[in-house]
């Protein structure tokens, strides 16, 4: 293909948008609020990531990961890429969906504006756990979920975002790096050194955020890896042996000399009872030690929870938070994908970010 006619096609492609404000700046990409030049209505975003002069391509390979698979999964529960093209300072623009309702996270926090019950969290679960399905039927693992990425859609469409931890998983007999997923929502393999793992290491996640939304904090957050093993220990329950056939051999496993038992469904239910008996089977199938014995992300989708009432609120009438909520959009979208760069947020150091990208991943 001639260089005129890549150029063309990029041309092309640039065309179809109109960019207009600036809606934030990073020091890894901007956004932009757009349109569709052929209808004004359909609003877009507009993320124009910086050349990165440390990398000789200028693109990051976390900037290429989240590229790739956005490239290869459309599904509703999945931030939708549009189109990508490249301006005239070698800056690649990525054209992702308008989603102008902030994330989960903000909803969560605000305890006293945002009221919601059962028949919602079952709605969000719901819609995450099939963008969570999606992904694991295309053998990608995202490596990275938590409340602050799962973007709400102006009609309540949840969509799971940032994809720059994400990675294949076809070839089961490749390493993977162990030092992914944001700690408070890293599984304990992950914590003991695991460098082969599955699709248990994201329903781990999944299930942490859905005890989040369920009693408004963090279940587990922990200020180091020592203390988020000693936190899952104590209100889980001690991975051993008996529990977890094969844990002891992980090169990092180490735990607190107490022995906790693992919790049985009545402790859970004094805690998370608010979703139901059926509920609370799920949360705790979810956060089972030994990532073997942990539910799928299918299987999840087929427990009798869906079932049983409240039926989940429909997107349309889901609660949702408008003040801040643009702003917050913006400041998902501009950071690196994989990390929170405010290093005054109190998350910004819980992400695990130092990537050996020579190495398989």
């Amino acid at each position: 293909m001639s260089l005129d006619l890549v150029e063309q096609m990029n041309e092309e492609e640039k065309r179809k948008y109109v960019k207009g404000k600036k809606l934030g700046e990073g020091t890894y990409a901007n956004v932009y609020l757009g349109h569709s030049r052929q209808d004004p209505a359909v609003l877009v975003a507009i993320k124009k990531i910086k050349v990165q002069k440390e990398y000789k391509d200028g693109l990051a390979p976390d900037a290429v990961r989240e590229l790739k698979h956005l490239q290869e999964l459309h599904h509703p529960n999945i931030i939708s890429l549009l189109s990508v093209f490249s301006s005239k300072d070698q800056n690649l623009n990525l054209v992702l969906e308008y989603l102008p309702l902030g994330d989960l996270e903000m909803l969560i926090r605000d305890v006293d504006r945002v009221r919601y019950g059962a028949a919602d969290i079952k709605a969000w679960m719901g819609m995450l756990t099939r963008a969570v399905w999606f992904c694991h039927d295309n053998y990608v693992l995202h490596r990275d979920i938590k409340p602050n990425n799962l973007l709400i859609a102006a009609d309540g469409e949840v969509k799971l975002a940032d994809f720059g931890l994400a990675r294949s998983f076809a070839d089961p007999g490749r390493k993977m790096t162990a030092n992914v997923i944001t700690r408070w929502y890293r599984p304990p393999e992950l914590l003991f050194g695991a460098r082969h793992y599955s699709g248990a290491v994201d329903v781990w996640s999944v299930g942490l955020v859905f005890a989040e939304l369920i009693i408004r904090a963090p279940f587990l957050p922990g200020n180091s890896e020592v203390e988020q093993i000693a936190l899952i220990c104590r209100q889980i329950g001690t991975p051993t042996e008996e529990n977890w056939p094969g844990v002891t051999q992980l090169k990092e496993y180490t735990v607190p000399s107490d022995t906790v038992a693992v919790w049985g469904k009545e402790a859970y239910m004094g805690r998370f009872g608010a979703v139901g008996a059926e509920g609370v089977d799920l949360l705790i199938k979810t956060l089972v030690l030994d990532p073997k014995k942990r539910i799928t992300a299918r299987e999840m989708l087929e427990h009798k929870w869906w079932r049983t009432d409240p039926k989940p609120t429909r997107k349309e009438e889901l609660p949702r938070k408008s003040s801040g909520a643009d702003e917050k959009m913006v400041s998902d979208l501009k950071r690196r994908p994989g990390m929170l760069d405010d290093e005054n947020n109190p998350r910004g150091s819980k992400v695990a970010r130092k990537l050996d990208f020579g190495a398989a991943k």
